[in-house]
């Protein structure tokens, strides 16, 4: 928090290491199909922006512009302390405050930044690049984790794919044969292997289903039966049997994935980022109690063809 100096050749020497990493990404199909579908989803919050950053901006941010954001956010001020094991709380509590006392904090102010208008229609990304294997990415746009949908949303996700790992740690894993899209398209032979994908965020963000497709059909064809399964389920009656197993997948999912002390400190840190650490000791009795009707008004909410982005990686049978 206050004693990094950024040295000018050490910075040019991490540009390079970073600028190598961006360019090894962009021989996978998978990266190159989530950044085209990330950007198509937002017009206007950063959230369109991978982590990793472009090329452009690798190469053109300088020692001083990272300097300046280093001496602005890296303070006590700005700064969440989750402490978790074996110990006494007074001499902890002493401790944190003997290391962090002195240091000079200043309050950060939040940006602010620009609501996301609601999409209207689908939207439609073709990207090409090497490879064999055709992939189908469907982008929904989802609630933020302190929104009550996105408990009944988690529940959605396990039915659908399986349950997701909002773990960024990882840990624990739960198999998705039970899912509906397993079900139809794994065992119908469209598909060779389905993936959901949702995050506890900050603002709205995106729940991702990619989904790998079999060479004998063609992504249109794969798309045609996830939209059955999403209007069977639409005309079905969810049983709260199904909505229970569900339930108890993506809770075991996230019990395993925060049994060691480093993802139960994430954890605490990082849902007082979104929310309250509250969010993070309440989270599988919310799940619990979540209901069918639940489910089928975050489906309504969600699941439309004109909010969501479709990609397909088309390959052209290079080697990558």
């Amino acid at each position: 928090m206050q004693h990094s100096l950024f040295d000018p050749e050490e910075v040019e020497s991490e540009r390079t290491v970073i600028i190598s990493e961006r360019q090894g990404s962009e021989n996978e199909p998978l990266f190159l199909l989530d950044e085209a579908v990330q950007t198509a989803s937002f017009q206007v919050h950063p959230y369109r922006n991978e982590v990793i950053g472009s090329i452009a901006d690798l190469q053109a941010i300088t020692r001083d512009d990272l300097y300046t954001h280093y001496r602005k956010h890296y303070n006590p001020a700005n700064a969440v302390i989750a402490v978790v094991g074996d110990f006494n709380n007074d001499e902890m509590l002493e401790k944190v405050i003997k290391t962090y006392r002195d240091i000079p904090g200043s309050i950060v102010t939040a940006p602010v930044l620009s609501r996301e208008e609601a999409q209207q229609n689908e939207k439609r990304v073709d990207v090409h690049g090497p490879g064999q294997t055709t992939y189908l990415q469907i982008a929904y746009h989802a609630p933020a984790a302190r929104e009550e949908d996105f408990y009944a949303f988690t529940i959605l996700d396990s039915l659908l794919t399986g349950p997701s790992s909002l773990n960024m740690f990882g840990g624990g894993s739960i198999s998705n044969k039970t899912s509906r899209l397993y079900r139809r398209l794994l065992e119908g032979e469209y598909a060779d292997s389905v993936n959901g994908s949702l995050q506890a965020t900050y603002d709205p963000y995106l729940y991702n289903i990619t989904i790998t497709v079999r060479p004998e059909h063609s992504a249109e064809t794969v798309l045609e039966q996830l939209d059955q399964e999403l209007e069977t389920l639409r005309n079905d009656w969810i049983s709260a049997a199904e909505v229970e197993r569900a339930a108890k997948q993506a809770r075991a999912l996230f019990v395993y994935g925060s049994e060691n002390i480093t993802n139960q400190a994430f954890w605490l840190g990082y849902s007082e980022m979104f929310d309250h650490y509250a969010w993070f000791t309440s989270y599988t009795d919310k799940l619990a109690r979540v209901t069918p009707q639940a489910v089928k008004h975050v489906l309504e909410k969600y699941f439309n063809p004109e909010q969501r982005v479709v990609g397909i990686y088309h390959p052209d049978g290079a080697q990558a």
